[in-house]
């Protein structure tokens, strides 16, 4: 069985931003750490023992969260390599014990398990980690309560955020049952995935990218706003800004109201209304184009039970006539999504290789996303 292969061209992507941005010597902050972190239900236990024992099942069955990156210099290629026993590592993952009695330690503890740059070791394989944290001491019976904090940490090279939901059911099954059974697809690994996403044609994809972003130039800033110039040559921190609300109740309504009757996804719909906001706050400008981010780009069934990162970057242009009434730029902005999805598989490298000109490609340094979660109260539902 193969074990080693060409990385995918998402986790090359990452493993390059990470040199570009830092100096991998001597790294100050991470950016690809994804704590996830749970705290137990008041009077739930859980025993660590029983939890060690669930998490090796699942680390044993997802071959990603022993996975390799290294830097081939003789194929000048990034590589991926499944890391196993016989290679003499004893644990693939680390269970960290500490303690914390006020709220102050704790947020040091959360924070640090965000920024701190050396808890990964990519070449190693060392991508997952288990942070058991006790609440002023360490359980004597092996047993973890309601006031105790459990933190799963992964490098997002290895895992993206859909991954979670397998990881979660593997490891349900794996800490109720003592055993871990396999989907119909047992051999088929994220590595696999790698060497089928470089052997696919993309010629399709090619030309349909290269048409999209014709004369668009994509080093060129969006017109925005800003409180303070950014030297070109400023220490960069590795964090940026980011901007969430929710829609209400009255607004959530109409949203739906207006989408509904007309057969309107709510992200084309909110799409149409960001480009609007762009439009304004760039005091006219008509060619825009911003960072589309894919975040679940598992296109073959095969592909959704296996724990790795399938993700992609894309532009998303939108070159819009300001004479436009709103249901002729929401058919605009319908088309436009709905075919740069349907090329989403082809990586970014490949679209700024067909820009060799481009030294900046600036138009990532603006994205969007549209997340929809429904809640309901007494009478309505709110988006």
């Amino acid at each position: 069985m193969r074990r080693t292969a060409p990385a995918s061209f998402a986790q090359a992507r990452i493993w390059l931003d990470e040199r570009i941005r830092f100096d991998p010597d001597k790294p100050q902050i991470a950016i690809y750490n994804m704590p996830f972190v749970y705290r137990l239900q008041p009077g739930d236990t859980l025993s660590i023992k029983q939890l060690h024992q669930a998490l090796q099942l699942t680390i044993n069955k997802h071959l990603s969260l022993q996975t390799s990156l290294h830097f081939d210099i003789q194929k000048n290629q990034l590589m991926q390599q499944v890391i196993t026993r016989d290679d003499n590592y004893t644990d693939m993952f680390s269970i960290i014990e500490t303690t914390y009695e006020t709220d102050e330690q704790l947020n040091e503890i959360l924070h640090d398990a965000k920024h701190n740059p050396h808890l990964f070791d990519l070449s190693q394989g060392l991508v997952f980690r288990c942070h058991i944290i006790y609440y002023k001491r360490i359980s004597s019976h092996n047993l973890l309560s309601d006031k105790d904090i459990l933190i799963f940490n992964f490098h997002h090279a290895l895992f993206d955020f859909p991954s979670m939901n397998i990881f979660h059911h593997d490891l349900n099954q794996a800490y109720t049952t003592g055993q871990l059974l396999y989907d119909d697809n047992p051999n088929l690994r994220y590595l696999d995935y790698a060497v089928i996403e470089q052997q696919m044609s993309m010629t399709g994809a090619s030309m349909f990218w290269l048409d999209v972003l014709d004369d668009c130039k994509l080093d060129q800033s969006l017109s925005l706003p800003f409180d303070r110039y950014r030297l070109a040559n400023e220490h960069r921190t590795g964090r940026g800004t980011s901007i969430s609300f929710d829609f209400g109740q009255d607004l959530s309504h109409h949203f739906l109201l207006h989408a509904s009757p007309n057969n309107i996804s709510l992200e084309h719909l909110t799409f149409a209304i960001y480009f609007i906001f762009l439009f304004k706050i760039t005091n006219g400008q008509t060619d825009l184009c911003l960072a589309m981010n894919i975040n679940n780009n598992r296109y073959r069934d095969e592909f959704k039970t296996i724990i790795g990162l399938f993700e992609n970057v894309i532009p998303l242009r939108c070159q819009l006539d300001p004479h436009w009434r709103f249901h002729q730029l929401l058919k605009h902005v319908q088309e436009i999504t709905t075919k740069s999805r349907k090329y989403s598989y082809f990586p970014l490298q490949h679209i700024l290789d067909q820009h060799p000109n481009i030294s900046n490609p600036v138009f990532l340094d603006t994205s969007f996303e549209f997340i929809s979660s429904m809640a309901k109260d007494e009478k309505n539902e709110i988006m």
